[in-house]
């Protein structure tokens, strides 16, 4: 199987958000695999409009209105952007305070709008293959988190565990909820519902709302399937082949006596193994089994021969709002680029009430990409200013490499240049600003040899309970997690 990269669930301008489909679909196949861009589309429980509410209800239902006015056009786009090398599903989305939150996916082309109550009434008389993933669940029962006791499996096999909004894995887990939404609640974890016995998978989406598909920072999910296709990616996302991560694309194997991720099966006698190779070094790696940790390892001692290393070049910072562009070219001297990596950020949006992105254009007017040959590539992108110093809007760029450290490396950026070894590099990294004061500026990081974001845990294990899961958490020093779903075993 390969691993595939994309979100499931982000807004635009066809219903409430900023953007048009067309710019979202641009951005989401420079650097994403698939992705479903999703409309607003109803709210079935929602509160009554009074003067205190008016702006709420208003522009919910005028984000509502827009998307059934253009669904035959949305959904046409969304086909016809459809390829072997960047796959699209249907979506849209359901508010509901009673069952929490749901996006529907299918991928139907003739995937209907309709109207209904529940999220499960709607997966049962669309007609259509679907399913109803419910997000951001950590909010308050009854306050749009999710339902446990309303919870079916069968219509929700995956659900979303990390997003913009924060992560829901447990109470007292990373990325905590900030939005006006409200707090995280104990009862409406991930922990909570496989204690309770659920089977489910995870993935992460950005839940971004400024046409910007996989925003980086703000949750991705990774998905194992046997080819690039929409057909092959459904069953791998029914079959729970997934996971999620927050930001770096951290890149995981979690076996269990050869089942992976996902699947359920009766075993005694247990060996589970997990790998991960990440772009930063890994901080730590844990297996829990029934929600606690029975294992920990740490990142691989780096290989004297190591000839395989990690660049990273982020740029941003200023003060200005304004869009920032920037070109730049890495050289590679008697060595290979292997692979490039973007880490791409769109203008920072989760509500109609985020000021920062102020227009349409731009919105519209992010313009970001790569190539590559053999020893050079070309990159370039657009920022603006951190939100805040918790806020950042930098995009980077990974480089994996196979070179010696005597190889010499150049970075011209924005008409800034200079050369260094790779050796220098991996002593440390430099900053670079373009103007004496308030700069835009750029980073190239500490470099770091492939076998230094590189961890691999196994151990052996018995029946515990009637019905145990295994899951896996893994964290690079930069904060970057990766959340794997769970292995069932009875």
């Amino acid at each position: 199987m390969t691993l595939y990269w994309g979100d499931l669930h982000n807004h635009c301008g066809i219903s409430y958000g900023f953007g048009s489909l067309e710019n979202a679909l641009n951005n989401a196949r420079v650097h994403l695999d698939f992705c479903a861009i999703t409309g607003h589309a109803m709210w079935p429980d929602m509160i009554s409009r009074n003067p205190e509410t008016a702006f709420l209800v208003d522009f919910h239902r005028e984000g509502f209105a827009k998307l059934r006015d253009n669904w035959p056009q949305v959904q046409k786009r969304i086909n016809e952007a459809n390829t072997s090398d960047f796959v699209t599903f249907q979506s849209y989305e359901m508010h509901s305070s009673l069952y929490g939150d749901r996006h529907f996916l299918s991928p139907d082309s003739d995937f209907p709008l309709i109207y209904r109550d529940s999220p499960d009434a709607l997966v049962h008389d669309c007609g259509h293959r679907s399913i109803a993933v419910p997000h951001h669940i950590g909010y308050t029962p009854g306050y749009r988190g999710i339902s446990w006791d309303l919870y079916n499996p069968a219509v929700s096999p995956i659900v979303e565990v990390v997003s913009k909004h924060g992560a829901a894995m447990r109470e007292d887990g990373p990325f905590p909820y900030y939005h006006d939404m409200g707090p995280l609640d104990a009862h409406n974890t991930v922990a909570e519902g496989l204690k309770r016995g659920f089977r489910f998978s995870f993935v992460g989406s950005t839940d971004h709302h400024a046409g910007f598909p996989g925003s980086w920072g703000d949750g991705l999910a990774a998905v194992y399937a046997n080819e690039k296709s929409r057909e092959s990616i459904w069953e791998s996302l029914l079959a729970g082949h997934c996971y999620a991560v927050n930001a770096d694309r951290i890149r995981c194997s979690f076996t269990l006596n050869h089942s992976m991720m996902g699947d359920m099966l009766s075993a005694d006698n247990r060996h589970v193994l997990l790998h991960a190779e990440g772009d930063a070094p890994i901080e730590f790696a844990t297996i829990s089994r029934n929600g606690q940790k029975i294992a920990m390892t740490f990142s691989q001692p780096v290989a004297a021969k190591d000839r395989r290393f990690l660049l990273r070049i982020e740029m941003g910072w200023s003060s200005s709002p304004d869009l920032f562009h920037w070109e730049g070219a890495l050289h590679l001297e008697d060595g290979v680029i292997l692979r490039v990596t973007p880490y791409l950020r769109g203008l920072n949006a989760l509500s109609p009430h985020d000021s920062e992105v102020n227009s349409e254009e731009n919105t519209n007017r992010l313009n970001n990409g790569f190539h590559q040959d053999r020893n050079t590539a070309f990159f370039w992108c657009d920022t603006v200013c951190n939100k805040s110093t918790l806020h950042p809007q930098t995009c980077a760029f990974v480089f994996e490499i196979e070179a010696d450290p005597s190889s010499q490396i150049t970075l011209d950026l924005n008409g800034k240049k200079q050369i260094s070894s790779l050796r220098q590099l991996l002593e440390s990294g430099y900053s670079a600003h373009l103007k004496p004061w308030a700069s835009h500026a750029f980073k190239m990081h500490t470099a770091y040899p492939a076998s230094a974001c590189q961890v691999h845990l196994e151990l052996d294990d018995k029946r515990h309970t009637p019905w145990d899961y295994y899951q896996a958490e893994v964290t690079e020093v930069n904060g970057s997690r990766a959340f794997i779903s769970p292995i069932f075993v009875i």
